[in-house]
């Protein structure tokens, strides 16, 4: 991967990269940058989604006691939030996009949204069978749903979204 630094001014993370003892692991992190924040920012998203499901599943728990409905609302809310998060922390810190002006925005973005819808089909999914049909806990069987969203997650905005053109 070539230095995409060289050509650009540094980001806060190669500034936080480039201080004190951090300086050692600056040619690490210049070679595995992309996947370093995306991890980064992948725990962060998730920590979002975390934080948005267990919100709403107290709030939905208050007026229903159907744990399948309680499943699917609140995975759902937490998605729509997280993805938000995602997109932009994806596009500007991530992958740093290039795509200039509306269209190209839009159609990355759209892009970007559908990838995400798919995997909030494949996290549905498991949180139905894992919690809902299977009565596995609730938290365990988001950790496990959210492992395979995360890499789905890395696979389809690496080779789709924002792929170099």
């Amino acid at each position: 991967m070539e230095n995409k630094n060289c050509d650009k001014k540094p980001d806060i993370f190669d500034r936080i990269m480039s201080m004190g003892f951090l300086k050692k692991l600056q040619p690490f992190y210049t070679k595995n940058k992309e996947m370093l924040l995306y991890l980064f920012f992948g725990v962060l998203t998730t920590v979002v989604s975390f934080i948005m499901a267990g919100l709403s599943k107290a709030l939905l728990e208050v007026f229903t006691d159907n744990a399948k409905i309680v499943t699917t609302v609140s995975t759902v809310f937490s998605w729509i939030c997280a993805v938000a998060f995602a997109y932009v922390t994806n596009r500007i810190w991530v992958f740093e996009s290039q795509a200039r002006g509306k269209k190209a925005i839009f159609s990355e973005a759209v892009s970007f949204y559908g990838g995400r819808l798919f995997t909030l089909f494949v996290e549905l999914g498991m949180m139905f069978v894992g919690n809902a049909l299977l009565g596995f806990n609730y938290w365990a069987t988001k950790v496990v749903a959210n492992i395979v969203v995360i890499i789905l997650n890395y696979v389809i905005s690496k080779l789709i979204v924002f792929k170099k053109k």
